[in-house]
């Protein structure tokens, strides 16, 4: 089988995505991705012409972020007319679907060198966090698959696997502590790159949502954040949320657990990914610093939504023919805190292997950009602790989870 080999990963510092108050709302997302382009290319000594595609992964495709906004960013990181681009929407897997699509353009021989990444200025799309039906307003769908808001189906999930909120809480607080770790150590600098306005005043070179003075007893006082939205009339009809639950899950008790500092952080930021042949790495002086060893991408309850990433990492390690235990380090998104709860529950993984330097929620989660970020993540934790193999995978809306497996060359 051909290898597709990761030669570097960046990323921006992930900023507040409130408008008018994160350091990163006031540059235009183009602009946001196209620095960690330009990064890439310049510390690598790219020859650009030869970029056979630019694969961007955003969800919410739409202002600043709408077209083809990796063409766009491409062009605006001084590339060229050469670098191709397109621009994929798997929500919250977005930017690993981009990097895993470009390691099977490099598998089937077509291509040599392709960046996978992800933008997500969520500042500039409000209607991301709004609580709309997932079935974008198909009721015919919806009498087959009720849809509903995530954060009540990750509710949902933890009251039907009995996780209590303690557990989520202390779940997040380690987050934010092995995230505070990470950046006293200087667990991010290889990766992240400093953003800057056109007048070429600094934007914002670290990250700016996490907060480390979190306690246990501070994210016990948070109320939970989703309640509220069972009673909201989604249509004209009335039709609400727990309307649907009561069709779906009749019988079931929804403890509400989930709140604001167990959940995903809302913020902006990009992330990209250098992937080559060996071919042409050996031919052009590339040094890889890791190799994919097998993705996958699975399905699983579109009603649930959160539970696809124990199947897709199965999946991924079936086509690896490796074993869980042969995995050093696992990134998950911290989508909400059952997510990972859950995968280590039903793969018998220790948490000391799972999200090392924290997660999305201590960080925040930049939709399109997390999975390519967590590629990077996951490759500088690698290094920086002499292991060799990890795994990264994301639930998604929808009811899916893309998953990546990499070995250090």
């Amino acid at each position: 089988m051909r290898e597709a080999w990761i030669i570097d990963a960046a990323r921006t510092p992930r900023g507040i995505g409130r408008a008018e108050k994160g350091a990163l709302s006031l540059v235009h997302p183009q602009r946001i991705l196209s620095t960690v382009l330009k990064a890439l290319g310049d510390r690598n000594g790219l020859n650009t012409d030869d970029i056979d595609d630019v694969i961007i992964g955003c969800f919410a495709q739409v202002g600043g972020q709408g077209g083809c906004i990796a063409r766009l960013a491409a062009l605006d990181a001084g590339w060229g007319n050469q670098p191709p681009g397109f621009t994929v929407n798997r929500y919250c897997g977005s930017g690993l679907t981009a990097v895993n699509q470009a390691a099977m353009g490099i598998w089937s021989g077509a291509q040599h060198l392709v960046i996978g990444g992800g933008i997500e200025q969520m500042s500039s799309t409000p209607a991301v966090s709004q609580p709309t039906l997932f079935d974008c307003g198909n009721s015919r769908l919806r009498a087959l698959h009720a849809q509903t808001h995530q954060g009540i189906c990750a509710d949902l999930i933890a009251s039907m696997e009995s996780v209590s909120r303690q557990e989520l809480d202390t779940f997040a607080y380690h987050s934010q502590q092995r995230a505070a770790a990470a950046i006293e150590v200087g667990a991010f600098v290889r990766s992240m790159v400093p953003v800057y306005h056109n007048d070429g005043s600094l934007a914002l070179d670290r990250d700016e949502y996490n907060r480390p003075d979190t306690t246990i007893e501070r994210l016990a006082g948070l109320k939970p954040a989703f309640e509220g939205l069972l009673d909201i009339e989604l249509d004209a009809n009335g039709l609400t949320y727990r309307q649907l639950l009561e069709r779906d899950y009749k019988g079931v008790e929804v403890h509400h657990v989930h709140h604001g500092g167990n959940s995903s952080g809302i913020v902006d930021g990009a992330g990209a990914v250098v992937l080559a042949s060996p071919e042409y790495a050996r031919a052009h002086g590339l040094k890889p610093r890791a190799r994919i060893r097998a993705i996958a991408t699975a399905g699983g309850s579109p009603e649930l939504m959160l539970d696809a990433p124990v199947a897709a990492a199965c999946k991924a390690l079936k086509s690896a023919g490796m074993a869980i235990d042969d995995i050093d380090l696992f990134e998950v998104n911290e989508a909400f805190a059952v997510v990972p709860i859950l995968f280590m529950r039903a793969l018998g993984i220790d948490h000391a292997k799972v999200n090392v330097a924290g997660g999305s929620i201590a960080l925040g989660h930049p939709i399109g950009a997390t999975g390519a970020i967590l590629v990077g993540t996951l490759l500088d934790e690698l290094e920086r602790r002499d292991l060799s193999t990890g795994l990264v995978t994301l639930c998604t809306g929808g009811g899916m989870a893309p998953a990546v497996i990499i070995e250090r060359i």
